[in-house]
């Protein structure tokens, strides 16, 4: 994790008396076993906690993301973090609402654990006595029989109850129904907070509170098996204040990985965060103080069009999830784009993926570029697109064009591609094959 995103945590004012307050304010708290026992719980001595994430993608999402922050809150309180990645579980899959999952073969899966163990673990610390523990459900279930499973775990489940639980009952209902396989999940995850608190003394599990059932199997066996009294967190799904859902641009989840979302596209979904929503995720997503949070809460209601608000949380954000040298690339090619900056002294890497995110077209070296303001849907048709030029208004990489028949050759030179652009604000990328 970068530096300056714990340093900003540290900072945080003095008006939280504990980090269960921290985490109220904050909108962590959706449900939760007893409040009054988890506030004296987490303002004690430190304590063990876990959350689990399965490998049921290359990698991890802003869902997780919500996760990720309140096991790092809690351990920058002093608390010792869990973080499991699922090797049994993925290879099962939690049941959605709608359908069954398509089931992974064995070396995707032991793949993916690998790539998500690398994400829990860069947004928590490794070091001293409270450092993060990174461990696999596989180690614990690979070499359980079925009779053993079903002799040690399984009697102490009741199918009356099984059957009530949310995930359970809504595909129940559903055409779809549900296998037997992802039925028995919410038993393989109790076993799971079972054998946490038996060899590290894990006391807390945290989830999404659609995972709520899943959590309180662990929570329940616990207290069969052991009669012990252990605690669950589910955080609130995030929404949108118009009720849509969060975490999706242009119908594709925001990924973690660089690779599956750029940086440029990251800092993109944050920028646009409708001024509705924006001091709710700065809450959730980012270190900032109070102090600080109210202030920005306040230029939203005095100067919303500054959108001062966005851009912090798009840095701060980006800063958690891609570090600083990339959200300055990121931040650099925006102003580029928009005649701020120097195009020349981007990337390629941040210029291609800024490009992706606009209309884009790719072509010959020789292509006329009013040809190319069509294509890119610039203007609509060719004469428009001649007009445009003959009254100045269209430009390859900051440089006007005058010739309403000029062509690309001898114009783009970086690595193939070029920012097209008509008027000030409309862009447009192109690619040379």
């Amino acid at each position: 994790m970068p530096d300056p995103v714990i340093l900003a945590f540290q900072e945080n004012d003095a008006s939280f008396d504990d980090v269960w307050e921290e985490l109220v304010w904050r909108g962590h708290v959706h449900v939760s076993t007893d409040r009054a026992a988890l506030k004296e719980l987490l303002a004690g001595e430190p304590i063990t906690y876990y959350c689990g994430f399965d490998p049921t993608a290359p990698s991890l999402h802003l869902g997780n993301l919500v996760q990720l922050i309140v096991m790092r809150r809690l351990q920058l309180a002093g608390h010792r973090p869990l973080g499991l990645v699922g090797g049994s579980t993925g290879l099962i899959g939690d049941p959605r609402p709608t359908a069954e999952r398509t089931l992974n073969t064995r070396e995707t899966v032991a793949e993916w654990v690998g790539y998500l163990q690398g994400q829990v673990s860069r947004f928590l610390s490794g070091e001293g006595e409270n450092a993060v523990r990174l461990v696999n459900n596989l180690d614990w279930t690979a070499g359980l029989s079925a009779i053993d499973f079903l002799r040690e775990i399984g009697k102490h489940f009741r199918v009356g109850t099984m059957l009530k639980k949310d995930a359970v009952a809504s595909r129940l209902n559903s055409e779809a129904g549900i296998s037997y396989t992802e039925f028995s999940y919410q038993i393989l995850q109790g076993f799971d907070y079972l054998e946490l608190y038996r060899h590290y003394g894990c006391v807390l599990q945290t989830g999404g509170s659609d995972q709520w059932g899943n959590l309180t199997s662990g929570t329940d066996l616990i207290h069969k098996v052991e009669g012990a009294s252990v605690h669950a967190i589910g955080t609130p799904l995030v929404t949108n204040a118009d009720g849509t859902k969060f975490g999706k641009s242009e119908g594709n989840a925001i990924w973690l990985d660089a690779a599956m979302c750029s940086p440029y596209a990251f800092y993109q979904f944050w920028l646009n965060t409708d001024d509705a929503d924006v001091i709710d995720r700065l809450k959730v997503f980012s270190f900032l103080s109070r102090a600080e949070i109210e202030r920005l809460a306040a230029t939203v209601e005095r100067e919303a069009f500054k959108r001062e608000a966005q851009r912090v949380l798009a840095s701060e954000v980006t800063t958690l999830v891609h570090g600083a040298d990339a959200t300055a690339a990121v931040i650099a090619a925006s102003q580029a784009l928009f005649g701020q900056g120097d195009l020349a002294a981007l990337d390629p890497g941040t210029l291609e993926a800024a490009l992706r995110e606009l209309p884009n077209t790719t072509t010959s070296p020789d292509a006329p570029i009013v040809q190319l303001l069509v294509d890119t849907g610039l203007v609509s048709s060719q004469s428009e697109g001649r007009r445009a030029i003959a009254q100045g208004g269209v430009s390859l990489d900051n440089v006007r064009v005058d010739d309403e028949t000029a062509t690309l050759e001898g114009r783009v030179s970086r690595g193939g591609m070029a920012v097209l652009r008509r008027g000030k604000k409309t862009l447009a990328g192109v690619f040379v094959e």
